[in-house]
């Protein structure tokens, strides 16, 4: 294996198709915490990244070690995507409809529920595992590594422009982001029995 433009654009691709639902949820938590500061930002965008590169990495240790138990999990993937998401959405639009008096600048989330969220847009990136398993692994790391690059810098862009639009949506950003939560949970699980 060489790690040889091919490689590389592969992989980037791989990061990009991996990091839409990690960008929408970026978006979302952009629009419910408007003041969000850099760091912030990078720390966010670093748990989306974080979790986009160890699913694969995961996925590629399953294959090279307990495929059987990897394929009997699959068949949850959505449900699981389904649960988190809803519940982190559900409880942005419980707040956002409770609390629109509040300003938008006091509300933030948590380092659990960026976990959550990390874990529920990532899980599907656990089957990406099987389209490297002919890697080594340091080609399988390697991967894994532009795909937290290409995550990082999308989720970062993501709460950008939902901070902007954000600040214009005042008291009604965190019912919309939750929202989009909701929405992203029910896409990830309506397109794994479409698919």
């Amino acid at each position: 294996m060489e790690l040889n433009f091919s490689f590389f654009f592969t992989a980037i691709l791989l990061g990009l198709g991996l990091a839409m639902d990690a960008f929408s949820v970026s978006l979302a938590n952009g629009l419910h915490e408007p003041c969000m500061r850099t760091g912030r930002m990078c720390g966010m965008a670093g748990i989306f990244a974080f979790f986009q590169a160890l699913m694969p990495m995961l996925g590629w240790l399953c294959v090279h070690t307990i495929v059987q138990t990897f394929s009997a999990f699959e068949k949850f993937i959505p449900w699981i995507a389904l649960t988190l998401l809803g519940y982190i959405g559900g409880k942005m639009l419980y707040e956002g409809i409770k609390g629109e008096e509040e300003c938008a600048c006091c509300t933030r989330l948590g380092l659990g529920a960026l976990l959550v969220q990390g874990i529920a847009t990532s899980i599907d990136a656990l089957s990406v595992g099987f389209t490297i398993a002919h890697y080594n692994w340091f080609g399988a790391l390697v991967t894994a590594a532009v795909i937290a690059l290409v995550t990082f810098i999308i989720c970062f862009v993501g709460i950008e422009i939902g901070k902007r639009v954000g600040t214009k949506l005042s008291g009604k950003a965190g019912i919309f982001g939750g929202a989009i939560l909701i929405f992203i949970g029910l896409e990830i699980f309506i397109s794994s029995f479409l698919g």
